[in-house]
């Protein structure tokens, strides 16, 4: 898994919408979930996304305006559309809008993650080059990541947090901007999850110990 991918899924029926948003945060990615049109436009507004998994019947704003809008702001988000309709004639209308990939309903869970993590690798989608600092070399687009030439065996949470660290160049990096990188926005401001899976990881990096904790501002590795 790349790290750090935040998807936006957009489907009308809130338990589907609920059962996609657990599948693909039990592989890690950020998910947001927007149950209408206008609620996928307004949070495109505030956030960026690397995928956006679009019910095609939508309320408010269709799914295809949806899409057209993605498309009109350029270099957005990969679109997973999602629709009832299996016919041949609605995939190609589907993909003729822009889309990047179709799935019908019903699908499988498995399936659909899959088709995430293509698109999340394309050659056209965002690249992540290698980050290197004071030993430690983690390579997104690879899922690996070392110490001193030493494997590190990180879980998917542990490897993107690791990233977010690395990216911010020394720089400090508070919980709160942690958990919207690595979590979601629904996650739990009062969660422990950062700092459980900061002890985590720090353990498996070693000593001498690289990341810094900077008391009621956040963390670093300097």
């Amino acid at each position: 898994m790349l790290g750090s991918m935040r998807i936006l899924v957009v489907e009308d029926e809130k338990l589907i919408a609920d059962a996609i948003a657990e599948w693909l945060r039990a592989d890690a990615f950020a998910v947001d979930v927007a149950l209408d049109g206008q609620q996928a436009l307004d949070r495109l507004d505030l956030n960026e996304y690397d995928v956006v998994v679009l019910d095609r019947d939508l309320p408010r704003v269709h799914g295809d305006q949806v899409c057209r809008e993605i498309l009109q702001r350029g270099g957005g988000p990969r679109i997973l559309m999602l629709t009832a309709a299996g016919a041949v004639r609605d995939r190609v209308n589907g993909l003729a809008l822009g889309a990047d990939d179709y799935l019908a309903k019903p699908f499988a869970f498995a399936e659909l993650s899959a088709r995430v993590h293509a698109l999340t690798r394309r050659p056209s989608a965002v690249i992540h080059p290698v980050l290197i600092r004071h030993g430690i070399e983690v390579d997104p687009a690879r899922h690996a990541a070392h110490r001193d030439g030493r494997d590190l065996h990180l879980a998917p949470r542990e490897f993107a947090l690791l990233a977010e660290l690395l990216r911010a160049g020394g720089t400090v990096v508070s919980a709160e901007q942690l958990l919207e990188k690595v979590w979601n926005e629904d996650i739990d401001a009062f969660t422990n999850a950062v700092r459980v899976t900061m002890m985590k990881l720090r353990k498996k990096l070693g000593e001498p110990q690289p990341i810094e904790t900077l008391p009621g501002v956040g963390y670093r590795i300097p």
